[in-house]
């Protein structure tokens, strides 16, 4: 589990898609530290398995499913990824609550500066989301946790401060891009509940 703090940006250092497993190899240097083989790290907030460690930084695998729900297998090497290591008990719980399990991607359809500040607006992939986002409402995208600033048919809008900005790689978003999407996890428990007692 992480909280949508994003720790550092790491840079892509090779991708070899497969249809069974492909591997990504990341760069990076505060996330290296503790993230032993078989644990976890969010990248481009997608819950991944360290599978092997080498001099600054890790590589995983990612099978079929992840390579099909999420924007990974659109990285390039260069490209650069949000990076958080897990949760731990007692730690701040600076964002909200991300499992690192992407509901889908999404398109940025707008980016607009606002002073020294951004507003971004991304298109949803289908209607399935559309329940589980609200206004003010916690959702992260691409690793990062943020606070809906809107709603509209199909998409949603974010705030983005100068801070987040210049720490995350949301900074270089731009009309087109593809970015993951995970709605907060209260919510969606919430949804579940009310379909199956036939209330939604």
């Amino acid at each position: 589990m992480f909280t949508g703090i994003v720790e550092e940006v790491g840079s892509v250092r090779a991708i070899r898609l497969s249809p069974r497993v492909a591997t990504l190899e990341v760069d990076a240097v505060v996330t290296v530290e503790g993230a032993d083989v078989g644990g976890s790290i969010a990248v481009n907030g997608v819950c991944l398995t360290v599978v092997a460690r080498h001099p600054g930084g890790f590589a995983f695998e990612m099978g079929p499913e992840t390579l099909d729900r999420t924007a990974l297998s659109r990285l390039a090497p260069g490209d650069p990824v949000n990076l958080e290591r897990p949760l731990r008990f007692g730690g701040a719980l600076g964002g909200h609550l991300v499992l690192g399990h992407i509901d889908g991607v999404g398109t940025v359809d707008a980016v607009t500066r606002v002073e020294s500040t951004a507003r971004v607006r991304i298109t949803l992939p289908g209607r399935e989301l559309e329940p589980l986002l609200i206004p003010q409402g916690s959702v992260a995208v691409d690793g990062v946790s943020l606070t809906v600033a809107g709603l509209a048919e199909l998409s949603f809008e974010v705030m983005l401060i100068p801070h987040t900005l210049a720490v995350t790689t949301l900074g270089r978003l731009k009309p087109g891009q593809a970015t993951n999407i995970e709605a907060d996890v209260i919510g969606k428990y919430l949804v579940r509940s009310l379909a199956l007692r036939g209330t939604t």
